[in-house]
């Protein structure tokens, strides 16, 4: 197990928890570094088998191989989750790997930040497609073997943009005013079989993914923060459904 006085090159502090999802499968997209590699490292350290897609072959492998220091079972499949060939694939190595997935978390996404006028229709379909239409793309393969299973557990994670508007923000918060709903319309299509739908929408977060000018990062939201809010999703008691977490910092940084 890795030392938690011991930070890892992603910048991503271990936290311990308990082996509540012993051999559960998890697959956790976007999982390279930032808030994907956090996910993946806590349901890890909680008895998970995990696997971790992300387009970065190469950061995916180094991941890959920290988790697998700790003594995690871990697999990690490169894939474009805007395509549904890798989607396929991604669920298919899966499923002959670890077993059938049990735990989703749609975590991969893209920033884009400049007033909605001066995009071009390049920069829509990039931040839509995956924001957006991956989650509905990755859910639609995996949902099947759930009804089937009659359990589950779906975490989108999304963002306080889904909640408020600001300046240069048009086709990012569209994306995550879009997952939202479809969020929480998958959730009522699901919760009939025994499968929760869930978002976690954390304000910013102290990671590579969008600039921090002028923010005191020890103030901010760490990767290990929204970690944290998915344990609380996977472990919650059976016949109760958290269906959305909003995160934010204590003190604005």
């Amino acid at each position: 197990m890795v030392n938690r006085t011991e930070r890892s090159p992603h910048g991503i502090e271990p936290m311990s928890a308990g082996k509540s999802l012993e051999n559960r499968v998890a697959l956790v997209t976007g999982a390279s570094r930032g808030i994907g590699f956090a996910i993946a490292q806590s349901l890890s350290e909680m008895g998970a088998k995990v696997a971790i897609c992300s387009r970065d072959a190469g950061r995916l492998e180094e991941a890959a191989a920290l988790l697998g220091r700790a003594g995690s079972r871990v697999l990690a499949v490169p894939a474009d989750v805007t395509r549904a060939s890798d989607i396929a694939a991604l669920a298919e190595k899966t499923e002959e790997s670890l077993g059938p997935v049990e735990i989703l978390v749609n975590n991969a996404g893209i920033g884009f930040f400049a007033p909605a006028h001066e995009a071009s229709e390049a920069d829509w379909d990039r931040v839509l497609d995956t924001n957006l239409k991956a989650v509905f793309l990755v859910s639609k393969i995996i949902v099947p073997g759930m009804i089937r299973r009659r359990r589950g557990d779906i975490i989108n994670i999304g963002s306080l943009a889904a909640k408020s508007v600001f300046a240069d923000g048009g086709i990012y918060c569209a994306s995550k005013w879009g997952l939202l709903g479809l969020t929480q319309c998958m959730a009522e299509d699901l919760r009939g079989y025994g499968i929760r739908v869930s978002a976690v929408c954390p304000g910013t977060v102290a990671t590579e993914f969008s600039p921090h000018a002028g923010k005191d990062i020890r103030k901010m939201l760490q990767a290990e923060d929204v970690a944290h809010a998915v344990q609380v999703i996977v472990t919650q008691a059976p016949q109760s459904f958290i269906s959305e977490i909003l995160l934010r910092p204590l003190q604005k940084p």
